[in-house]
């Protein structure tokens, strides 16, 4: 059942590397006062129809990543956060984070330097380096296995680590294809099967949980700007125009654990358009603490109206794009 219509909301748009945040900032549902992963749980039961009237056709695109901003629970932190795709809700989103603090900025709300952002994950703390630029200090990340094979339907044998950055991904270094945006079709493809195929091998993350995204991993462009490009697949079947914040922490964390990267030596993840995220980790007790910075442009402030009468008001999704 959907709860009252939210008539009228403040949006602003920014991309982060070329991956666009839309974010709520006025207008958005209550969700009370509970740790952001319960408001999460109340978003998604009870106010799903929002999420897909911003993020849908016709006022939005599969590739939108939304961003409700939230009053935080401790006032000791700046802001909170859930964040919201074409396929539903995000466990966090190291772009949107990004592309969050950078909004705050445009708002007039925070000003340069630390900010503490509540996520349904937990705190992250962002450091907002310029009015473009800012660089987030992620939630404890790690390798949850490593060199796991899964049988892929029309591929065959695919071998990859299963590793949390704040979502769960399986990163694949040997794949045999070309990262290039020519190629994004094929990659699709490629990497929805081995989606598919880990799921239905009840291949998972910790305690059960989804692996939903898929990351392949190649050479950069140039060796001079990166260390390494990347493509990454999404719930929803759409692909990150940037290198990926959770994407590049997991990966961090790989790295680390396999001794290929010290404590604040810097990596640079090149993503499939050519956007850079530089990133390091720091050892905290037995924790891997990935930091990664970017850019964020805003690039839209508007309000949304939410008619009545408009039979696609809420959106509308063609499902057979995710099959």
């Amino acid at each position: 059942m959907v709860n009252k219509m939210v008539d009228k909301m403040r949006i602003i748009d920014s991309h982060t590397g070329g991956e666009p945040t839309r974010t709520i900032v006025s207008g958005g549902p209550d969700l009370g006062v509970e740790h952001m992963a319960e408001r999460r749980e109340i978003f998604a039961r009870s106010f799903d129809h929002v999420r897909a009237a911003l993020i849908h056709e016709p006022r939005g695109s599969d590739v939108m990543v939304g961003a409700l901003l939230c009053k935080p629970q401790n006032p000791d932190n700046t802001a909170g956060v859930i964040f919201f795709n074409n396929a539903g809700f995000l466990n966090m989103c190291g772009h949107g984070t990004i592309g969050l603090v950078i909004t705050l900025y445009h708002m007039g709300e925070i000003d340069l330097g630390i900010h503490r952002i509540e996520t349904p994950v937990g705190v992250v703390e962002v450091d907002l380096l310029s009015p473009s630029k800012a660089r987030i200090e992620n939630v404890p990340s790690y390798r949850h296995a490593k060199d796991v094979s899964v049988n892929v339907e029309g591929i065959g044998s695919v071998t990859g680590d299963i590793a949390w950055g704040g979502n769960w991904f399986f990163l694949i270094k040997d794949h045999n294809r070309s990262l290039t945006l020519d190629n994004t079709d094929q990659l699709i493809d490629y990497s929805w099967k081995v989606k598919n195929a880990l799921e239905r091998h009840n291949i998972t993350g910790r305690n059960g949980q989804e692996i939903d995204h898929i990351e392949l991993f190649g050479q950069p462009t140039d060796p001079a700007l990166a260390d390494s490009q990347n493509f990454v697949l999404c719930p929803g079947k759409q692909y990150d125009r940037s290198p990926c914040g959770t994407g590049t922490s997991a990966k961090l964390a790989c790295l680390y654990q396999d001794k290929l990267l010290q404590p604040g030596q810097i990596w640079r993840q090149q993503s499939i358009i050519g956007s850079v995220f530089e990133g390091s980790v720091q050892i905290v007790g037995d924790n891997i603490i990935p930091h990664v910075t970017g850019e964020s442009f805003v690039t839209l402030d508007s309000q949304v109206f939410i008619n009545p009468d408009d039979a696609f008001a809420h959106g509308f999704y063609n499902a057979e794009d995710s099959t």
